[in-house]
């Protein structure tokens, strides 16, 4: 229940500067997005550092489970400014931080341009489930994939790309209960703390809202690594 009184607090401190990094219209994906945000206050920070799951048998997620910094990310398959994030700036935090154990990357499915949105979720759930997360988000995100759109055909086609073995399975779990439920937890998760745009992140706890440049993420993972070794 502390916790949740926390994460209450935290809805406005997030809420408040997740700026409007996309919209349904979809803005120029070559833009920067929104700002980094300031320092939320210790007790709110503390609800949004817990929201952390830290399983070690999470499909969706990057590095050590006990990793000093977590990069908690909130994101739509069909939203330009987080393909953006995942084709410029994911893989050199991937290569810089995540390999030699300092960062842990969360992924939270929070579609919020409708169905198909939705279907791509659940499908990147589905493929995770084989092992295959990490190159499913690769395709999705891959430049021009989103104009493909997201309907069944597009997915399984996502799916041989990033090299799911058993299809049938894939197609399975796309439709299943599991997937629908994972989506829920994570969609609940984000508007309990005022989740508004996309992407959406948290580095410890401390929000940075919109794909903003690698500087304003190294900074944040640094400042975090800091602090956790104090």
């Amino acid at each position: 229940m502390l916790i949740s009184a926390g994460v209450a607090l935290a809805a406005v401190t997030l809420g408040l500067v997740s700026w409007q990094a996309t919209a349904p219209a979809d803005k120029d994906a070559g833009s920067a997005g929104s700002a980094p945000a300031a320092a939320p206050r210790s007790d709110t920070s503390a609800a949004l550092r817990a929201l952390a799951r830290r399983e070690p048998g999470d499909k969706l997620a990057l590095g050590r489970a006990d990793a000093p910094v977590v990069l908690i990310e909130y994101s739509d398959f069909k939203c330009g400014y987080c393909g953006k994030f995942a084709r410029d700036t994911e893989p050199e935090l991937v290569k810089k931080y995540v390999d030699n154990g300092t960062l842990r990357i969360e992924w939270r499915n929070f579609p919020i341009f409708g169905a198909e949105s939705e279907a791509a979720a659940k499908a990147a759930w589905a493929a995770g489930q084989q092992d295959r997360f990490a190159a499913f988000h690769a395709a999705a995100y891959a430049d021009g994939s989103k104009e493909k759109g997201f309907a069944e055909p597009r997915l399984l086609e996502l799916a041989r790309e990033a090299g799911v073995p058993d299809l049938e399975r894939f197609k399975a779990d796309l439709a299943g209960e599991q997937a629908a439920a994972a989506l829920k937890k994570d969609q609940e998760e984000g508007y309990r703390i005022g989740v508004t745009s996309t992407p959406s992140f948290l580095v410890n706890g401390r929000p940075i809202a919109g794909a903003q440049p690698l500087g304003a993420f190294t900074a944040a993972i640094a400042q975090a690594e800091a602090a956790a070794q104090q």
